[in-house]
């Protein structure tokens, strides 16, 4: 049986601990590591506070299946690295985490949350204490629908939606695999007596399909919904521009006149950096569900004529950068390079982005959802851009290589529609502070007038569904090449290659 060391002697430590003991088949715990002077030389439950942290560690006399568990939920990322640095220096067999503290909700900590600590556990700034129950409020014995639930930041919000009160969870989204993971998840979570026993329905389906879209939203009568779901990974977009926009623009429009006819009362999209200055056709497909999401009333009027929303309507939209670990980004990359010895490939020795932790990013979205106003932009804090080749270095240097000696990194030139730094407002945006730390109202100066956004939509509606009656024939459907030509008609950093397939 493992022996067992922990972190820590703060609550989360000592709830950990609890759950231990009451299930022994997990290990013994033999001491609790702690820096606090005036915890160091006491006991809980028999079980010795020893401090402080680093001298512990450079005397302890390890067994082969000695464990580690960080409860220090509060924790900086700077002192998390340093404490995994020197108890992989110990060598200890393994080393697991509790999560940081907008998974931690209000002190509570079970031991289904722990888990083996990985890279982007040290990456980052210190994240944000946000009362969340307090939060989520508004979701209180409401039915919220997650599209994209099985995705990086769809799952977190149901996870931190167990905690808000709502009398169902529908987990919507057109991968199996991935709602079968996440509804799983939460049922265990749930079973482990984390947050409430709201209902949880996976529901499999398809939002570029209108009629569908409109028959479930029906069924299901969502109070509350938070859109994630998209297609995001740019280069791969950038192959598939039809079904960027298809997926991007007309599954939010699907699923917009679908809400508004059916009385959901708060749409919140989740939008990206990519939509400023849009150099690629992932970041034009977000910039034009930001507009249809959050058009001036005379607008949507055009737009959805026979979908009036209710007087109690929000739609709101929350734009934020990259995220640490999410599907289709760098970080599950790196990974796989270091581990099969590299290069570690690096677009351009410059690049840069901003990033936060999967976490922070879905607390502070379900902030913005409850004190959101309607046909508003926020934007959450996202700190300073972060060097792409310093994080290289440091995930390499976190499995025990030495960058440029042990794993080589390589650069491979931009890719299609990448830019080398990312802005978070257009020229035309202010940003402005909100009662809500870290995050901001965004404001324009102008905004697409109604006969441009519909205009835009018309134009690419046939190029994405079929429509044999449309006066350009059947040779405009999946037109690639038109595609991207009318985009760059209207936004001027799409590129237009001579040589692109038509199909």
């Amino acid at each position: 049986m493992s022996r067992i060391y922990i972190i820590g002697a703060g609550f989360a430590a000592r709830t950990i601990a609890a759950e231990i003991k009451k299930k022994s088949i997990y290990g013994n715990i033999v001491a609790f590591l702690d820096d606090d002077p005036e915890k160091i030389g006491t006991h809980v439950d028999s079980v010795p506070i020893l401090g402080p942290i680093d001298d512990v560690l450079d005397i302890l006399t390890l067994q082969s299946r000695d464990e580690v568990l960080i409860a220090m939920p509060s924790a900086s990322r700077e002192r998390v690295r340093d404490i995994y640095a020197h108890v992989k220096r110990c060598g200890f067999s393994t080393i697991k985490i509790l999560p940081d503290v907008s998974q931690i909700i209000e002190g509570e900590a079970h031991l289904v949350q722990t888990r083996n600590l990985d890279v982007q556990d040290l990456l980052g700034r210190k994240p944000l204490r946000i009362a969340i129950r307090q939060s989520l409020g508004y979701l209180k014995g409401k039915r919220v629908l997650i599209t994209g639930a099985g995705g990086s930041i769809g799952s977190e919000i149901a996870r931190q939606l167990l905690h808000g009160g709502a009398s169902r969870l529908y987990l919507f989204g057109h991968g199996e695999n991935s709602i079968y993971e996440i509804d799983r998840e939460l049922r265990i979570l749930q079973k482990e007596g984390i947050g409430t026993q709201a209902t949880l329905v996976p529901v499999i389906g398809e939002l570029q399909d209108p009629d569908y879209v409109d028959f479930i939203m029906g069924r299901l009568r969502a109070d509350v919904v938070f859109h994630t779901a998209a297609f995001k990974h740019v280069p791969m977009m950038e192959e598939n521009p039809v079904n960027a926009i298809r997926n991007n623009v007309f599954g939010t429009l699907n699923l917009v006149r679908s809400c508004r006819r059916h009385g959901v009362k708060r749409f919140v999209l989740i939008s990206t950096d990519k939509a400023v200055n849009p150099s690629s056709v992932y970041g034009v497909s977000k910039k034009i569900a930001e507009a249809i999401v959050i058009g001036q009333e005379k607008l949507q009027t055009e737009l959805f004529p026979q979908d009036p929303a209710s007087e109690d309507y929000r739609a709101m939209v929350v734009r934020f950068g990259n995220v640490l670990g999410s599907r289709g980004s760098i970080i599950p990359l790196f990974k796989d390079q270091i581990r099969t010895g590299g290069p570690v490939t690096i677009t351009h020795p410059e690049i840069s982005r901003y990033f936060m932790t999967i976490p922070e990013a879905v607390s502070l979205v379900l902030k913005a959802g409850g004190v959101g106003e309607n046909n508003n932009l926020y934007l959450l804090d996202m700190g300073e851009p972060v060097s792409i080749q310093d994080l290289a270095e440091q995930m390499i240097r976190f499995y025990g290589y030495e960058p440029g000696k042990d794993i080589p990194i390589q650069y491979i030139g931009l890719r299609k529609g990448e830019k080398l730094t990312e802005t978070l407002t257009e020229e035309y945006e202010t940003i402005h502070p909100t009662d809500a730390a870290k995050i901001f109202q965004v404001q324009h100066s102008h905004l697409w007038a109604q006969e441009t956004l519909v205009g835009i939509i018309e134009s690419l509606r046939p190029i994405c569904y079929l429509d044999p009656s449309h006066p350009e024939g059947d040779g405009i459907y999946r037109n690639r090449k038109l595609l991207r030509k009318r985009l760059a008609d209207i936004f001027p950093n799409i590129q237009v290659n001579p040589h692109e397939p038509e199909f």
